[in-house]
């Protein structure tokens, strides 16, 4: 194996890598942003955000007057911010756009399911929307719009990513940056969750 070859594989794999577990750090950052705002929208006050990487993150609240308002926020805040972000990085043309492409449709796919499938389950945000009166039916359409716009949003991506059948060079800012980003999210995550 070529120098050129080995250093391709390993600016892959750190832009992959970083990407996946990057998104799912950032993933839950907004979706508690979402909640913190709703708290703050409607008189709520938050006592703790949990972020840390090593566990399922969580807002918990001391004052919560409109839990409807504040269970909603987090799903439509863990959408639409991170749309919003691609859309922006898009706008700018920045080289770096189609991992902001890629964050935004993991965001619509991993609240789609975690409302559809919390539905079911009766846990979660879904759990405390149903008990706050919210239908079953509305959690699930809120999953069948989000998780195949999120797909959509993924489709034919992987060549940016040096994937498929005619995968493209790895941009090693691209990948170095999106490693950067992640490990500031953890080191983040794991000051906040202490």
């Amino acid at each position: 194996m070529s120098a050129g070859t080995l250093r391709s594989r390993i600016l892959r794999a750190v832009l992959i890598g970083s990407t996946l577990l990057g998104s799912w750090l950032a993933l839950q950052a907004v979706h508690e942003l979402g909640h913190v705002l709703g708290a703050a929208v409607s008189g709520g006050r938050v006592a703790r955000v949990v972020l840390h990487p090593l566990t399922i993150s969580r807002t918990d609240l001391a004052d919560n007057p409109q839990p409807l308002v504040v269970a909603w926020a987090g799903p439509l805040g863990g959408t639409l911010l991170p749309l919003g972000l691609w859309l922006l990085s898009a706008t700018l043309r920045l080289p770096g756009t189609f991992v902001f492409r890629f964050f935004a449709g993991f965001c619509l796919i991993a609240n789609g399911v975690y409302l559809s499938a919390g539905a079911v389950a009766g846990i979660g945000d879904a759990g405390d929307l149903l008990r706050h009166g919210v239908p079953g039916w509305c959690l699930g359409l809120f999953g069948a719009l989000t998780v195949p716009a999120g797909l959509w949003l993924w489709h034919r991506q992987g060549r940016h990513f040096g994937l498929g059948r005619e995968p493209g060079d790895v941009h090693p800012a691209v990948a170095w940056g999106a490693a950067t980003v992640c490990a500031l999210l953890a080191v983040l995550g794991w000051l906040l969750g202490q």
